[in-house]
């Protein structure tokens, strides 16, 4: 399925559509959403493209997105409850994304392998307190519980000196992936069906951030170096381990890396999830584009100075580093900025700028989350607008009363 290029996103569009909502709430344009998972899917290359629910922790879109293409399947999930509540609601091919020590949920997993063995979730391990905290749960007829090993995706520079990359699993080579794997295949209530490899130092790092031309160049020699190594360490790692092990699933890559990981012949699908929604964080990528799909209104209520127009909220800040990356951006009308004395504030954000002036008492401003489903943790309903109209409204996670981290 192709879709069209999205229609133009204005301010006045956007005020024009939500007149008869009250603000502040959330949104997602659904043109621009399609546009994405397209662009998304032709990056994939072919490869099955599996959906990260934490970027869009609403039930409804997930199922959209499953429906709209079969180049979209499985899900990648982010906690054991949440896995266990979506497989509730009539999800399959579930992979959860990191280890758990939720014994309660790992009690209700061992139930659910028993009923039906072959499409229970699969679990994450990186080590054999993990394999230990599965078994202590299982009973003696208990079903085998699958896993999947989360291998460590990261560059060591500087003849390992120096890491670069996500600080996740402590399986780096082939080694150390294989002592694992001979671990699992020793306990029979525990079944390793998968491998997983996520270089954050590559999906999630901008190889363009704006005025700094230096540190970009530095950025894209990193990931060059970077994908080259994992390459050839992962396809190392399968080809061991697949010696004794049936591996169902060899995941990679995340939004940022679709095509590099995708091009890795180990691979046998990839990972995507900020792509649907494109925060601001996926703004600067020199490999691809993408349409702002997400936002949120909030309403202007003080006028300081007839140059500063204050909203209310929006102190909706990302989750990482601290540092002003993970700020909201101001999006619509166009010209506005964060006072970089208040930033964005829990009760107020002051919003500065040539457009400013322009907003009244009673008018909306629009922004974008630096992330992407981190923003459905401060709204209950999303708002889905396709052409010039809301088509739907519908539960986030928090509007179904799920709060999962």
């Amino acid at each position: 399925m192709r879709v069209s290029a999205p229609p133009s996103q204005s301010h006045d569009r956007y005020e024009r559509i939500f007149a008869e909502v009250e603000a502040p709430f959330a949104f997602v344009d659904l043109d621009a959403m399609w546009a994405n998972a397209e662009a998304m899917l032709e990056r994939a290359g072919g490869k099955p493209v599996r959906v990260a629910t934490k970027s869009i922790r609403c039930r409804a879109l997930l199922e959209a997105i499953l429906r709209h293409d079969q180049g979209f399947a499985g899900l990648m999930t982010y906690t054991l409850p949440e896995t266990l509540w979506l497989a509730e609601q009539g999800f399959e091919d579930l992979l959860l994304a990191y280890p758990t020590a939720d014994a309660g949920a790992l009690g209700e997993l061992a139930l659910r392998s028993v009923a039906n063995p072959g499409d229970a979730p699969v679990v994450m391990v990186d080590c054999i307190e993990h394999l230990n905290a599965i078994e202590s749960v299982l009973g003696a007829g208990a079903a085998p519980v699958r896993v999947c090993i989360d291998l460590d995706a990261g560059w060591w520079a500087l003849r390992g000196r120096v890491k670069v990359g996500p600080k996740r699993s402590p399986v780096h080579t082939v080694e150390q992936a294989v002592a694992l794997a001979r671990e699992i295949d020793g306990r029979p209530q525990i079944e390793l069906v998968a491998l997983m490899a996520y270089e954050g130092q590559i999906a999630g790092v901008p190889d363009q951030p704006p005025g700094r031309r230096l540190r970009g160049a530095a950025i894209r020699f990193m990931q060059r170096r970077s994908a080259a190594e994992l390459a050839e360490r992962r396809g190392a790692i399968v080809a061991a381990v697949g010696e004794f092990s049936d591996l169902e699933i060899v995941n990679g890559g995340g939004t940022g890396s679709l095509e590099l990981t995708a091009a890795d012949g180990a691979v046998t699908e990839v990972t995507a999830g900020s792509g649907f929604y494109a925060p601001a964080l996926f703004d600067h990528y020199s490999r691809f584009s993408l349409t702002p799909a997400a936002g949120f209104a909030l309403p202007i209520v003080r006028k300081p100075s007839p140059r500063v127009a204050t909203a209310l909220g929006g102190g909706y800040l990302a989750s990482g580093s601290g540092d002003t990356a993970r700020l909201p951006v101001p999006w619509l009308p166009p010209g506005l900025e964060l006072d970089p004395e208040e930033g964005a504030g829990e009760v107020q954000t002051p919003l500065l700028g040539d457009a400013a002036a322009n907003l009244a008492v009673g008018d909306r401003a629009y922004l974008r989350h630096a992330k992407a489903g981190e923003l459905c943790e401060r709204f209950d309903t999303l708002h889905l607008v396709q052409g010039d109209e809301i088509v739907d409204a519908v539960p986030t996670y928090r509007g179904e009363g799920q709060a999962f981290l």
